[in-house]
């Protein structure tokens, strides 16, 4: 998935500061011993892969939006590492007993039809689609990451690492609002409609997985209490705020 990592002016979605005590101070094999522990981890990954396949279809097919062959490659070069973060979600699934297109499977009606919603019309707001729709994602599995045991939390954080679409988009869409100003209202407007579709996917896809939910709010693992479910999405909205700068583009 794509994150601002490298990006100056939205540098702050590392791993949150957690301190790592119960599950989240236990490897895979201690942690593992929870089944409803298990069952959540199964989930997450198998959320993750299939974002992961999706985004890489996603780059391939804007690829073919791109207004120059170097631009195509470019993202046919991101659209590999998408795969690659596919297979080694894929591979970990495999590894810990889970079939990876059962683990997956629950997680596509929600994923294709927020896709389906946010179709973009062209070049840039594919762009910013990657840039923002995505690190938004992202930002709230990094969250859930610091909870999990330490060999499930370092795979997570590791298939978020940025493609390096993030730079890619900052200086495609700035470049882009530079050479015609109008291109930022309509923009930022696209923006602030993933942003609520992307928060509205992710809630639904906690929503409808008991296991997955149940460790978020503290059931299980070193989970989220309401309060800090408050603190988390500020820090995710902070995020996108951020972002939105980096562009040149109005939250």
């Amino acid at each position: 998935m794509t994150t601002p990592d490298n990006t100056s002016d939205a540098s702050d979605t590392a791993e949150p500061t957690v301190e790592h005590t119960g599950v989240a101070a236990q490897d895979w094999a201690r942690a593992s011993a929870d089944p409803q522990y298990r069952a959540a981890v199964v989930d997450l990954l198998g959320a993750l892969a299939y974002g992961e396949l999706a985004a890489f279809e996603r780059l391939a097919e804007d690829a073919k939006l791109a207004p120059t062959l170097a631009d195509k490659a470019e993202l046919a070069k991101m659209a590999s590492a998408e795969f690659h973060h596919y297979e080694k979600l894929r591979d970990r699934l495999t590894e810990i007993g889970a079939e990876p297109t059962e683990a997956m499977e629950p997680f596509v009606a929600a994923l294709d039809g927020f896709h389906k919603q946010t179709a973009p019309s062209d070049w840039l707001e594919g762009l910013v689609k990657a840039y923002v729709g995505d690190s938004i994602a992202s930002d709230f599995y990094r969250e859930v990451a610091a909870r999990l045991d330490s060999d499930s939390r370092g795979l997570v954080l590791a298939v978020l690492d940025d493609t390096g679409h993030a730079s890619f988009a900052v200086e495609k869409v700035r470049a882009a609002i530079d050479a015609d100003p109008r291109v930022g209202g309509r923009l930022a407007l696209w923006a602030r409609r993933l942003m609520g579709e992307a928060l509205s996917q992710s809630q639904r896809v906690v929503a409808d997985r008991d296991a997955l939910s149940t460790m978020l709010v503290g059931g299980v693992a070193d989970g989220f209490d309401l309060a800090e479910v408050g603190k988390m999405f500020s820090r995710i909205t902070e995020a996108h705020t951020k972002r939105m700068a980096a562009l040149g583009l109005a939250a």
